[in-house]
């Protein structure tokens, strides 16, 4: 078969200019990857610029950012192990994120000021975001494929540590985006907002007992379909600096509505499990809820009595993949659990804001949990990760080592936090 000169040369230029593309593209990668870090913001100076919004602002802004943030998080899929992004899961959700990266990079030096171009980066966004929706889920898939390939179905301690450091800062690092993601497209794409007091996903006057409350009743829902029964809820609100006053605060409401409603899915599991023989919630031991709102944190203490566990395993309460429930089966729609990522996610949802989730068990008796919150707008700053030389490092580093994921090791947390994050903040 002849194939003309014309044919040739179209064909010859085409790969050039496709070679010339992911060539600009990839010097790109470098540039944002290499050469920028990640900008912390404040729930303060969301709400600031929410009050008064430019979407030439934000598109500015976004551009830029998200594509900083897109940049860091592929360099450190990088340096997984080759077997987990040989994974088709793993490997499917990495080039989600190298394509969302390529049609950011379409809007690098678009005109601000086009409406059109606006429009378009907008809907760009809701594309990237629904392409993202469920990373959770597909990520995890990647990591059980890999354990299931293995002759004993276990990850040996080093592919472990490698992936237990990653997905923490991986499911951060897609928390903020989304939460980037989410506010531009409140406030200036086409979803509408149905919180009209909202900013965005932010609520100025977020009650926290409110929240509690519904996180509870969407546990009970779940519960009773699993169980049957579900332990009660006892709940109170200490605020001495403001006597008489609802419990608010600013923050994301489906932040604290996640983190809670795992947490009464475990308190519930827990107590019911550990009396089989019982059939009537009101014989049941209460769920106690307590919330403090102080000058500098909003503290919410969830008690149960469900049995507790011993310290010893408290490390691995927040390891993706631990769970003391039996894994689902397929036809559960609605697992009540079994997957070992709500401990380690919620505690993520707190971090995120300068927060934080800890776990107090006491063996053969039960176990309190505390979620801490910032109270004030401006001390709530997004904790982010930044690829450096350390991360890299901690990746190829044979021995463990104590880093945030493990919450018993409060000297490996200042340090880990200290080096790898950034926490200069910014208002936008």
């Amino acid at each position: 078969m002849k194939i003309s000169g014309r044919l040739l040369a179209t064909l010859a230029q085409g790969c050039v200019r496709r070679t010339t593309e992911r060539d600009h593209l990839a010097r790109r990668f470098e540039f944002y990857a290499c050469k920028h870090n990640p900008t912390p913001l404040t729930l303060g100076g969301y709400l600031k610029f929410g009050q008064n919004p430019c979407q030439q602002k934000s598109f500015k802004f976004l551009r830029f950012e998200l594509a900083v943030r897109l940049a860091n998080m592929l360099k450190e899929i990088e340096e997984l192990p080759k077997d987990l992004m040989n994974t088709s899961s793993a490997d499917l959700v990495h080039r989600w994120y190298e394509e969302s990266f390529r049609e950011l990079m379409e809007f690098e030096n678009a005109s601000s000021s086009d409406q059109s171009v606006l429009s378009e980066f907008s809907e760009a966004l809701e594309k990237i975001r629904s392409r993202h929706s469920t990373v959770v889920e597909t990520m995890a898939q990647g990591v059980m494929e890999l354990a299931n390939s293995s002759p004993d179905g276990v990850l040996e301690d080093a592919t472990r540590k490698d992936i237990q450091y990653f997905l923490n800062r991986f499911y951060i690092s897609r928390i903020s985006i989304r939460m980037l993601i989410n506010q531009h497209i409140l406030l200036f794409g086409n979803q509408l907002n149905q919180e009209r007091r909202y900013i965005g996903s932010i609520d100025p006057h977020c009650d926290v007992l409110e929240v509690v409350q519904g996180a509870y009743e969407d546990a009970k829902g779940l519960c009773d379909l699993h169980y049957c029964i579900t332990p009660k809820l006892d709940i109170k609100c200490f605020n001495p600096y403001e006597q008489g006053e609802p419990i608010q605060m600013v923050y994301v409401p489906s932040h604290l509505h996640h983190i809670m409603f795992e947490l009464f899915k475990n308190s519930m599991r827990a107590t019911i499990e550990t009396r089989s023989n019982v059939t009537d919630s009101d014989l049941l031991p209460h769920i106690e809820v307590k919330i403090f709102k102080g000058k500098e944190d909003i503290t919410i203490k969830i008690s149960d009595q469900g049995g507790g566990f011993s310290r010893d395993q408290l490390d691995l309460m927040f390891n993706y993949t631990y769970t003391t429930a039996s894994k689902p089966s397929a036809d559960h729609h609605t697992p009540f659990a079994g997957y070992g990522y709500g401990l380690p996610l919620s505690r993520l949802y707190a971090v995120y804001l300068n927060g934080n989730l800890d776990l107090a068990p006491v063996e053969g008796h039960g176990t309190d949990a505390y979620v801490y919150l910032k109270t004030l707008s401006q001390a709530a700053s997004e904790l982010l990760p930044v690829f450096n030389k350390t991360t890299a490092k901690y990746y190829n580093s044979p021995i463990p080592v104590a880093d945030w994921s493990n919450p018993s090791h409060t000297t490996g947390l200042t340090t880990f936090l200290s080096r790898t994050y950034c926490t200069k903040t910014s208002n936008q």
